[in-house]
C-alpha cells in the first residue's frame, strides 16, 4: 500500500502516469508496504496467462526474491524510476522516504534493485548510471544500504500512516536495529539472481 498522502498524476508525454506527494513526506517515513492486496506471481503463473495479462506484469510488477512477480493493487504500481530515486526499498518489504518529500514531487525507486528481466535505458538525470541492468542490486547494494541507513533511524520518529500494516513482530525488529540491538539487513537479500 502507498503512502495515503499521494496522488496519481500525469506527469509527461516521455514519462506518463506517476505517484505525487499531496504533502510533505519526510525522510524516514514508510511510503510502501507490501500488504495483502497485492498480487504474488510465480514465473509459471505468468508463463500460463494470455498475453495482454503477460504485458501488464511485465510492465506493472517487481520480482522478489524469489523469483515471483508482484503486483501493487493501487497506485503503487505507478511509481516511477529514478537513479537518484527519493525512495529505497529495505529487506523488510517497506519503502522508506531517503530524503524529504515535497507537495508536487514524485515518489521514486531505483528500477535497479527491483530484479528486471531486461536492461532498460533510463531518462538522463545526468547521473553517470544512464541504463538500468537486471544484477544492479548485486552491484549498488553498499550505496542503497548506507542511504538506507543514515535515515533508518527516523522511522521511529516521524508520523508513520502505514505503521497499521506493520507486525508488531517487524515493529520490533526496527526498534531493535535503530536501538543497536539487531543488525540491519542489506537490500541485498531482495536479490533474485534467476
Amino acid at each position: 500500500m502507498i503512502h495515503p498522502k499521494t496522488e496519481l498524476k500525469f506527469i509527461s508525454e516521455e514519462v506518463g502516469y506517476g505517484v505525487v506527494a499531496t504533502d510533505f513526506i519526510p525522510a524516514g517515513t514508510i511510503t510502501w508496504v507490501l500488504d495483502k492486496f497485492d498480487r504474488e506471481f510465480t514465473p509459471e503463473d505468468v508463463k500460463n496467462l494470455e498475453p495482454i495479462y503477460q504485458n501488464i506484469l511485465d510492465t506493472y510488477t517487481y520480482r522478489n526474491n524469489k523469483g515471483n512477480y508482484v503486483l501493487c493493487w493501487d497506485i503503487g504500481r505507478f511509481v516511477n524510476h529514478s537513479f537518484n530515486s527519493n525512495c529505497l526499498t529495505t529487506a523488510y518489504d517497506f519503502e522508506i522516504a531517503i530524503r524529504d518529500i515535497h507537495p508536487g514531487e514524485q515518489l521514486t525507486d531505483d528500477y535497479g534493485y527491483l530484479n528486471i528481466s531486461e536492461p532498460f535505458k533510463g531518462i538522463d538525470e545526468g547521473t553517470k548510471r544512464k541504463t538500468v541492468y537486471p544484477d544492479d542490486l548485486a552491484k549498488y547494494y553498499k550505496v542503497w544500504d548506507k542511504k538506507i541507513e543514515k535515515v533508518f533511524g527516523k522511522i521511529v520518529v516521524q508520523e508513520q500512516p502505514l505503521k497499521t500494516l506493520i507486525h508488531d513482530s517487524l515493529w520490533l525488529k526496527i526498534e531493535n536495529i535503530i536501538k543497536g540491538k539487531e543488525p540491519l539487513d542489506s537490500i541485498l537479500t531482495n536479490y533474485y539472481s534467476g
